[in-house]
């Protein structure tokens, strides 16, 4: 194989891992709305418990501002659950130019479909610096514990959204520091805007976490929404 080739496989592999981490880090900012109540400590505390509870969801992320020159995520949509398992797609932006991969993570192994090959690979997340995609469901380890470390949270305004208006949706802003989005994306750096758009029957509609997510490059924002809470899949290895 071309050493040019397999280089581009590699790093297209290094972003996918990278964009599928940052993609469930963010949907676990997931939350708890008004019908918790109590102040915005509990109602993080109740919406780190929602989730992890959860048997699955159904999420995206996206972002408008990848700066210029770096190769990271752009989307990514799938469906997590607490076998522990992940499958979905992602589109990663390598030297200018897009890329939708396939994802699947299950039974401790990570499974892509790289562009320019046939089939899937079994790859080894760690040679990436990113963990397996399907252990970010830990409830102890996992991205639900930044709820945890989110500091400063007040909330914020309370409108009517989601299909047809039913919903009730609250804002709720923090810090999350940047040790801690480390665990989950290495080239973070410095402490994190979050802000959590939570329903009244505690389900996070969306998410934001604005910061430097990629070495030596601007601040950027991630969204991320997700539904389907309580999503039952059976993940399989391809």
């Amino acid at each position: 194989m071309p050493p040019r080739l397999t280089s581009r496989r590699s790093r297209v592999a290094s972003v996918l891992l990278g964009g599928v981490v940052a993609a469930l880090v963010l949907a676990g900012c997931g939350g708890s709305g008004g019908g918790s109540g109590g102040s915005p400590e509990d109602v993080v505390a109740a919406a780190k418990k929602n989730l992890d509870e959860t048997s699955g969801v159904h999420l995206t992320l996206h972002t408008d501002d990848l700066p210029d020159g770096v190769n990271g995520v752009v989307d990514a949509e799938g469906t997590g659950t607490h076998a522990p398992a992940f499958e979905g797609t992602i589109t990663v932006t390598l030297s200018g130019q897009p890329f939708q991969v396939p994802v699947v993570a299950v039974d401790d192994k990570v499974y892509v479909q790289l562009p320019l090959t046939s089939g899937w690979q079994d790859i080894d997340p760690a040679q990436y610096g990113a963990p397996d995609p399907a252990h970010l469901f830990d409830t102890d380890a996992g991205f639900s514990s930044l709820l945890a470390e989110t500091t400063d949270l007040e909330k914020g305004d309370t409108v009517r959204g989601g299909q047809d208006n039913k919903e009730v949706l609250t804002e709720y802003t923090g810090t999350v520091p940047g040790e801690v989005v480390t665990n989950f994306i290495p080239t973070a750096s410095g402490d994190f805007d979050a802000t959590y758009t939570i329903t009244d029957d505690d389900e996070l509609r969306e998410a934001t976490l604005t910061g430097v997510f990629y070495e030596d490059a601007d601040p950027m924002t991630y969204t991320v929404t997700f539904d389907d809470y309580g999503t039952e899949k059976d993940i399989t290895a391809p």
